[in-house]
């Protein structure tokens, strides 16, 4: 799932930014990059070497678990995928700073129903849609409105 989103990040022309790591951020990283696409890695320590093959631009934050802000902060939309610790702490950081977030085959809390901008996907595709959607509420300041 992690791919296909990536691959389907990099046909809209946008650049994927993730931790940086293994797992489901070089799954992304690779389906953008086989896609032709963009890649950003925010990594929690001070060393590149952890960085998965597949970025193209590296930042070592050396600020552990907390360059997950640095994540959520740097994108337009979140894509959550599957369901770690560091992606629920992601979700809460990205809605707190009012981003956006697209929960796929992942977490699901309780206080969840009827958050505003939180929303669920079943597919990469769908998404991809509601990540599309998400963004042109993007206003040129960069507020959002999480109402759609």
């Amino acid at each position: 799932m992690a791919e296909a989103v990536g691959s389907l990040v990099a046909q809209q022309d946008a650049i994927l930014v993730c931790g940086g790591l293994s797992g489901v951020m070089e799954a992304a990283a690779r389906g953008a990059k086989e896609a032709g696409g963009s890649t950003v890695g925010i990594l929690p320590g001070t060393d590149r070497v952890p960085g998965n093959p597949y970025l193209d631009v590296v930042i070592c934050s050396g600020v552990g678990h907390a360059r997950n802000l640095a994540v959520v902060s740097t994108g337009d939309v979140v894509i959550a995928i599957g369901g770690g610790y560091g992606t629920l702490s992601e979700i809460g950081l990205a809605l707190k700073i009012g981003r956006p977030v697209i929960v796929l085959e992942g977490w699901r809390l309780q206080r969840d129903q009827g958050t505003l901008g939180i929303v669920y996907a079943s597919t990469p595709q769908e998404a991809i849609a509601l990540a599309l959607e998400a963004f042109k509420h993007v206003s040129a300041d960069g507020s959002r409105d999480l109402s759609y």
